[in-house]
């Protein structure tokens, strides 16, 4: 087990460039908790990069064992080194570089033992979001999810961190187009139905138990007159006040629960 003491480390510039998205087939993962998901999720574990700190903590400590059982690059740095490195304002202790998981069609098509209740975020571009969806879904029982080529990559640092470990484990379809992800879901007797504030029908009024594909769209705007066309069939959520619409994030899950709610 190294210890680093130089922020040039070899390593140390590969964790930047991770962070940063300059390296495509790994994600930066940081933070004890996204961490312990990480390992638990199978994910495969290029290197560790921890404070002599965090060392000292029991839970870490255990996962530190754990983790050096299927990673053998693992480094000490000082606080101070770290930072160099970490995507938070504060350092959370321990970074971890992963391969990331293999996405695309096919790995949605593995999850359809299930009744399929797929969702899929086109042009919402914050991560945030991306990742507060992710993990709704997952919560809800989505058997996975589609990203369309304009939606923030959901394997970014600040997606993950939203997420909390879900876009380690449910299938997913990055950088789909839009007709793609539609004409995807027609050849799988899915139909789609997106959220529009303007729909006529509300949400708790359509069969959610068949298979569906719940699409959500740009936070700003929402989805256009064409897109929504294109779909299936559109549902809006009822609102009191002056209350024009919701989070993106919110609006997801309030309809994936009552997807849920149906299912049960």
């Amino acid at each position: 087990m190294a210890t680093i003491s130089s922020r040039d480390n070899p390593l140390l510039r590969q964790a930047r460039s991770v962070r940063n998205g300059k390296i495509a087939d790994l994600i930066f993962v940081e933070g004890l908790r996204l961490a312990e998901e990480a390992l638990h999720s199978g994910l495969e574990i290029e290197a560790v990069i921890y404070s002599d700190e965090i060392a000292e903590k029991e839970r870490a400590d255990r996962f530190l064992e754990a983790v050096a059982l299927v990673c053998n690059r693992m480094a000490t740095v000082s606080e101070k080194l770290l930072a160099t490195v970490s995507y938070t304002k504060t350092p959370q202790g321990i970074v971890l570089l992963a391969k990331q998981p293999k996405s695309g069609k096919a790995k949605l098509e593995m999850s359809e033992r299930r009744t399929p209740l797929v969702v899929i975020l086109h042009g919402i571009n914050n991560p945030v979001n991306v990742g507060a969806i992710m993990r709704s879904a997952e919560a809800a029982g989505a058997t996975g999810v589609i990203t369309t080529a304009n939606t923030a990559d959901p394997f970014s640092p600040k997606s993950l961190r939203g997420a909390m470990g879900s876009s380690f484990r449910l299938p997913i379809w990055t950088g789909a187009g839009y007709d793609d992800a539609l004409s995807w879901s027609a050849g799988h007797n899915i139909k789609t139905v997106c959220a529009d504030v303007k729909a006529g029908t509300l949400y708790t009024d359509i069969d959610w138990t068949i298979a569906r594909a719940l699409i959500v769209g740009p936070e700003s705007t929402g989805l256009s007159l064409e897109e929504v066309a294109a779909a299936d069939e559109a549902v809006r959520i009822g609102m009191h006040g002056e209350i024009e619409s919701l989070n993106v994030g919110v609006a997801a899950a309030i309809l994936l629960y009552e997807a849920a709610r149906q299912r049960r």
